[in-house]
């Protein structure tokens, strides 16, 4: 459908509880690709006068019955998105038939088939798309589901909860299975598979002695290839148990994997459905980060059992409570796993780049935000990973004992329910005494607060003390040009030249102003603040480079000393940028001389992991320096990079060759995070080497592609030839593809590197990759690659000056937005970024967004683009 009039707003003050309670829902299923009857039984009760609702979308009535009788066409109205009826009894059976067509549905919600087999995705809101239905989160029931389909195609009958009965008709060549949920959920968290499928089992006893099935559903042959994911699954069982007392409440627990989604996964109750990318992975054809991904979202989607599914949100507007605590939850989880301190690195990174970006642009928005025309344009970085930064901070002003009981208290007292952020915060309130009414704040208001450092010298003052100073400011936002403070946690210490001074310290700062005092030291020091990135905050610290350098050198938190590298490193490619943009040949100064020498250090230092090593010599992303910056030419960014890269490999380069040869294995794969942190460190060696186009650098990348046994490695040589450049770059794609062309992960890999190529043949080339053979536009993961790649990872033809690459990637848009508004609306987000760029670019986008906007697109694109247009 197109948009033809102002779609409507939907006000989080607006909100109303249903008129009726749906007691209990039976759904019978004939599944055929192109004409699925499904067959509802409703017992419903009244909860407050007016008319019964129901949503329903793409989908064709057949009857309806009220107590046994069907009803007549004048007794209920009919329209394109519900069913009403009016002049209920207060208690009843409603029994609904409709069809609907499976194979039609481009969108991916609701039922559809993907590669042969039928699958669900119904979160926000796809159950309207199976049948009539109050689809929204606090009308929860419980199901009861029968499916029925010809066994041969489809042998697997799969839905939420236990199977309680199963058979045959039809001499055996139709089967049927039924699954009961006993635990009440709203129909976005109902899941419905059916097909073809080869099996991974194992089991899991819990904390009270349960034995629990596992078994995760995969296409045919790629059972292997699910060992990691069972392996995270049995994990993060455990450490649910052992962190929050959480245990598994069904009979088992089950996993599909499928090609075509819309999502990373879906955590419907006992049946959570996964895009295949991030389930499916061995360490021939999967990264690194793959397998860290993997780990982390099996954790996320098994930890919304409790943090979503047994309490779930009374509105979409509340959803970041269940996906800011559950992203909190995963992170905690990877950090035992993996290490706290890189972990909290690449939280911030994923953090910096994708929601403070957000939180500065015309797409700002509260964690829980006011109002929205299409939900599914809020799954964004502020609800998710700005959500779980709220959640640790609740951790830090409360303590890990006092939190843990605030979160014991959640569990049980709102366990069954469709929960609210004032319940949550309530919850934590109780069981601690302390009055969280102003960090509620954090949850109303959006925008990235600002954090000023200042430093008043005792022997200046005469005080017989230093006065630290603290201050807050958060910029205006569309629609809040008027900010308050907030409560801001900050870690801070005092370090000198041989280390600490001081003890890390907590301050708390409520309003937009306090200050502290340090006794006076004979030594010299600098401020480590913002600890373990204790806030989601933009730290104005007012330190040189010296400072930079001891802390860098001295910290013994290792989050701050990486971050002290990362904001050296950001004013150094600040100041080259603008360099550049005057045409200016950027020129070494001492602040470069000692970066350079201070990750040669790090990198020679036994004291790290591989993995920070890895980190700590990985320059900031460029939307990173975007965001320091006013405005910048991306390209002049992209290539400030560049020069700090080589300047870096300029300075330790034998010993990057050394680390490099060190770090080589040959035995056999281990995903663990040793291991990846060896790779990480050898391969961020070549890329260096790779930088200052070192004679050793296409040697090496040549051997490692031709001889590599693991997908890390043999894609990291892959993206070094390409940034070496030359006649072999060509052929080691052409090698890479007819390798791998039969495994559609891998090559959406292949497509995600031809994307961020500087091709010789400009945009046009990018725009040939739409026609190959390999390409299927109506795969969210394709199109991702390719499209979303190209936007996000080729600086130098997205925004080449001619306006060449905004037409095809606005192109790409609209074609995706006539088969999937939700993926192409999400890939639309791209643009928000215009008011950092230079008025040339602004302009065009500008241009860009008032073009899609003409075409009359989809209810979420248009909402985006209206928003990021902000006209």
């Amino acid at each position: 459908m197109r948009t033809e009039t102002a779609p409507t707003v939907t006000k989080l003050s607006d909100y109303t509880p249903p008129n009726f309670n749906i007691e209990s829902v039976y759904l019978d299923f004939q599944l055929e690709p192109k004409n699925t009857i499904v067959k509802s039984t409703l017992r419903i009760t009244r909860l407050a006068a007016g008319p019964l609702v129901l949503d329903g979308d793409e989908i064709s009535l057949k009857s309806v019955k009220l107590d046994g009788r069907n009803l007549k066409r004048s007794e209920y109205k009919l329209t394109q998105t519900h069913l009403i009826l009016d002049n209920l009894p207060d208690s009843f059976m409603l029994e609904i038939e409709n069809s609907c067509n499976p194979a039609a549905n481009s969108t991916l919600m609701g039922l559809y088939v993907s590669g042969g087999r039928f699958c669900t995705q119904c979160e926000a809101e796809g159950f309207r798309r199976i049948t009539f239905y109050p689809d929204r989160p606090d009308v929860l029931s419980v199901f009861t589901v029968r499916v029925q389909a010809p066994l041969a195609k489809y042998p697997h009958l799969l839905a939420n909860g236990n199977m309680i009965e199963s058979g045959s008709t039809d001499g055996g060549k139709t089967h049927f299975a039924v699954w009961e949920d006993p635990f009440p959920k709203p129909a976005y968290l109902f899941a419905l598979v059916a097909g073809q499928f080869d099996l991974l089992e194992d089991n899991f006893t819990t904390m009270s002695g349960r034995d629990i099935p596992l078994t995760i559903y995969v296409d045919p042959g790629d059972a292997h290839r699910a060992e990691y994911a069972m392996d995270s699954l049995i994990r993060s069982m455990k450490w649910d148990e052992e962190a929050f007392g959480r245990e598994y409440d069904l009979d088992r627990f089950m996993i599909v994997a499928v090609r075509d989604f819309n999502f990373g996964a879906m955590e419907n109750k006992g049946l959570n459905i996964f895009n295949s990318a991030l389930l499916l992975a061995d360490g021939e054809s999967a990264t690194d980060m793959n397998f860290e991904r993997i780990e982390s979202v099996v954790a996320h989607e098994y930890f919304h059992n409790w943090t979503g599914n047994r309490i779930t949100c009374r509105d979409w507007f509340q959803l970041c409570l269940k996906e800011g605590f559950t992203v909190f939850r995963d992170q905690e989880f990877s950090a035992d796993q993996r290490g706290a301190a890189v972990q909290r690195i690449k939280d911030v990174r994923a953090l910096r780049g994708r929601q403070f970006p957000e939180d500065a642009g015309p797409l700002a928005h509260p964690v829980r935000p006011n109002q929205f025309v299409k939900i599914d344009n809020f799954y964004t970085a502020t609800i998710y990973e700005k959500g779980a930064e709220l959640i640790r901070m609740l951790k830090t002003l409360l303590g890990a004992e006092e939190f843990r009981k605030g979160c014991d208290h959640y569990f049980e007292t709102l366990d069954g329910t469709a929960a609210t952020v004032e319940q949550f915060i309530a919850s934590f309130e109780a069981s601690s005494g302390k009055d969280l009414s102003q960090f509620m704040g954090w949850y109303e208001q959006a925008g990235t607060p600002h954090i000023k450092v200042s430093r008043q010298s005792g022997l200046q003052t005469q005080l017989g003390a230093d006065v630290i100073t603290f201050e807050q400011k958060t910029p205006p936002t569309p629609g809040q040009p008027n900010k308050k403070p907030l409560p801001l946690p900050i870690k801070w210490q005092a370090i000198g030249d041989e280390g600490p001074l001081m003890e890390p310290q907590l301050t708390v700062l409520t309003g937009e102003k306090t200050s502290v005092s340090l006794p006076l030291s004979e030594h010299d020091y600098s401020l480590s603040v913002l600890q373990d990135f204790s806030a989601p905050a933009i730290l104005h610290s007012g330190q040189n480079a010296k400072d930079a350098l001891r802390l860098m050198a001295h910290d013994p938190n290792a989050f701050n000393r990486w971050e002290a590298g990362q904001a050296l490193a950001r004013q150094l490619m600040g100041s080259v940028t603008k360099a550049i943009e005057s045409g200016k040949t950027p020129a070494p100064d001492t602040a470069l001389r000692g970066y350079s020498r201070a990750l040669k250090w790090t990198l020679l230092d036994n004291n790290f992991d591989n993995n920070f090593k890895a980190l700590a010599l990985t320059i900031p992303s460029n939307m990173d320096v975007m965001q320091s910056l006013p405005q910048a030419d991306p390209i002049a960014v992209n290539l400030a990079g560049q020069w700090l890269n080589r300047a870096i490999a300029d300075e330790a380069k034998d010993d990057l060759i050394d680390t490099y040869h060190a770090l080589k294995d040959d035995g056999p794969f281990d995903p663990g995070a040793m291991a990846a942190g060896r790779r990480a460190l050898k391969n961020r060696c070549l890329a260096l080497l790779a930088a200052r186009q070192d004679a050793m650098a296409a040697p090496l990348a040549i051997a490692q592609f031709n001889s590599a046994t693991n997908m890390t490695d043999e894609l990291s040589a892959l993206l070094t030839l390409d940034k070496l450049g030359g006649r072999r770059v060509d052929q080691s794609m052409e090698d890479f593809y007819i390798k791998w062309k039969n495994n559609p992960l891998v090559i959406d890999k292949w497509f995600a590197v031809q994307a961020g190529r500087k091709h010789p043949g400009g945009v046009d080339a990018i725009r040939q990759l739409t026609k190959h053979d390999a390409f299927d536009p109506r795969n969210p993961n394709r199109v991702r690659a390719l499209v979303g790649g190209f936007a996000m990872s080729n600086p130098h033809l997205f925004h080449d000056v001619t306006g060449a690459g905004y037409d095809f990637f606005t192109e790409q848009v609209l074609d995706m937005d006539s088969r999937n508004p939700s993926v192409a609306a999400r890939l639309l987000g791209v643009y928000e970024i215009w008011r950092k760029l230079d008025n040339s670019r602004q302009k065009q986008i500008k241009d860009q967004l008032r073009r899609v906007i003409r075409s009359k697109p989809s209810k979420n694109v248009l909402e985006i683009a209206s928003k990021t247009l902000g006209e």
